[in-house]
């Protein structure tokens, strides 16, 4: 293939999985009419268009599609080769790009971080906060975090995380007004707090479980967040109830800025799993990462 054309290749492909020519641009350290101009020039010696332009969309055509299938895995191939070959070096280095939420940032990586990043100094780890289903093929991540109910079949998966469980919390000032529920159905008298799920846009209903019977509640209130840490701290100035993870949530039930109901129907969920795609090679910074989580798990 002419350098020209792979050039232009990577520079589609960006525009692409950003859906963006001013974030494709940033990261590929152009200019975005340069970028444009790129892409149009390859449109034109292909003889078919491969983006759908708007004034504020950027999207792939048909064309586009097959050809992201098609090459776009090829030259991640290319990419995660040369990358391998930081492993002949006297140490360590390259990017690890991972997506995950808060919650897992906060409990699991957080205290991983402090040595690995000082055992490799030459390894850029970028986290980026998820809390939806990020494609993370299509995103170029490295790795998701997810609950092990929710892995594809088709990706590796390694526990970083044990079971763990939600709690249902409110504070010692929201219970001076209301009566604290004694089943999940009696949350329709309560003021809930929500999260939404970025990707999906829905608001995430509330799972309960006892004696084998399963429930899902779709709980009401004035405060939706797209991100756990805000619910905690809405929890602690009183304006409702909230689901939480257990563990966030522990260190205000002991020192009584929190109260927790309902905790007979909240059942274990599988711990938190590192995944990430069967067919791609992974570097060896990105080895070592995964190796840490192991230890730590």
């Amino acid at each position: 293939m002419p350098r020209d054309n792979i050039h232009e290749m990577v520079a589609f492909l960006a525009v692409a999985r950003e859906r963006s020519f001013t974030k494709a641009a940033g990261k590929l350290g152009v200019t975005a009419s340069a970028l444009s101009h790129s892409i149009k020039g390859f449109e034109e010696r292909l003889k078919i268009r491969l983006l759908s332009r708007t004034t504020r969309d950027v999207s792939p055509t048909e064309a586009g599609e097959r050809l992201v299938r098609s090459v776009g895995p090829l030259l991640e191939a290319m990419e995660a080769g040369i990358a391998g070959l930081s492993d002949l070096a006297e140490r360590p280095a390259g990017t690890i790009r991972i997506a995950c939420s808060d919650y897992v940032i906060s409990s699991i990586f957080r205290p991983v971080l402090a040595t690995f990043l000082r055992e490799y100094p030459d390894i850029q780890v970028e986290i980026a906060v998820d809390n939806g289903m990020t494609n993370i093929v299509e995103q170029r991540f490295d790795a998701g975090v997810r609950l092990g109910e929710a892995l594809s079949k088709d990706m590796i998966a390694v526990r970083i995380g044990p079971d763990w469980r939600f709690s249902v919390v409110g504070s010692p000032a929201y219970f001076e007004r209301r009566s604290p529920p004694e089943t999940p159905q009696d949350l329709t008298n309560h003021s809930c707090i929500n999260i939404r799920l970025p990707t999906a846009g829905g608001i995430y209903a509330w799972e309960f479980e006892k004696d084998g019977r399963k429930l899902n509640a779709r709980v009401e209130g004035q405060l939706t967040f797209n991100s756990v840490l805000p619910i905690i701290e809405a929890v602690l100035d009183g304006h409702g109830l909230a689901y939480v993870p257990e563990d966030l949530a522990r260190p205000y039930i002991a020192d009584g800025r929190m109260r927790e109901v309902l905790a007979d129907w909240c059942p274990l969920c599988q711990g938190y799993h590192l995944y990430y795609p069967n067919r791609r090679q992974s570097s060896p910074a990105f080895n070592l990462f995964v190796e840490a989580l192991r230890r730590s798990a």
